[in-house]
């Protein structure tokens, strides 16, 4: 397999690299950066690209010297920064930070679909995975707050399911996937682990391993769902 992880900088990212390596099946793996030093993995299989991926000329660039692609992950995103975290009220909405969100956590994997589609085999089974989150059902809202990234993720998944709804003919041996990794011991994650139950905190190797079990089952048939960490579909 050749295999593209997009944000492979990051806790989840890097996690995932290790396991693919550790795999037989793959003979190349691309992954990208964006801001910090890549890690430092010692494998020719390995290729990196620091790319910007809600920029659409670096995700063109990306895609041109990219070999044929049988899986793509795409991990990574934004729930707080320095000024703001996640909203608890309305009160506290504020527009910049709405359009960052939807930047970071929903433009990326549409630009990513729209350069790769000729990349992705059209003969093999291939995947199109994008890490998204539980918050982002609607069906499953039932707390409110988090007003921005709740959006963001749920516009991410009905990209994700329009997409898979073109590509049934475009690409007919692909599988795309909103996959919510669980509450993964991160950067993202940390000003909330104190509020994870026991048992609940993966680690980022865990939170891997089970996520691409989860993209290894997936088939043409079920492209378009949204996918819990353990297997189980989740509702929009």
């Amino acid at each position: 397999m050749n295999v593209l992880i997009v944000g492979g900088n990051g806790g989840i990212g890097r996690a995932l690299i290790e396991h693919l390596l550790a795999d037989e099946r793959v003979e190349r793996l691309d992954a990208t950066w964006r801001a910090s030093t890549p890690p430092k993995i010692d494998d020719p299989r390995v290729h990196w690209h620091q790319v910007d991926p809600g920029l659409e000329s670096s995700v063109a660039e990306l895609a041109a010297g990219l070999p044929p692609l049988h899986r793509v992950i795409v991990a990574g995103g934004l729930l707080h920064d320095a000024k703001h975290g996640p909203e608890k009220t309305i009160r506290r909405f504020d527009p910049d930070f709405f359009l960052d969100s939807l930047r970071a956590n929903t433009l990326p994997a549409l630009l990513l679909a729209k350069h790769l589609e000729p990349k992705l085999r059209h003969d093999q089974h291939s995947a199109f995975a994008v890490l998204s989150a539980r918050v982002g059902s609607i069906g499953e809202n039932h707390r409110g707050g988090w007003y921005s990234y709740r959006s963001s993720k749920a516009a991410l998944n009905m990209a994700l399911k329009t997409l898979a709804i073109e590509w049934r003919l475009r690409l007919p041996h692909c599988s795309v996937a909103a996959l919510h990794p669980g509450t993964v011991d991160t950067a993202l994650s940390a000003p909330f682990q104190s509020r994870v139950p026991e048992g609940k905190l993966f680690t980022p190797e865990y939170a891997a391993g089970k996520l691409l079990a989860v993209v290894d089952q997936l088939g043409p048939e079920n492209s378009g769902q949204f996918w819990s960490w353990d297997g189980t579909e989740l509702p929009w």
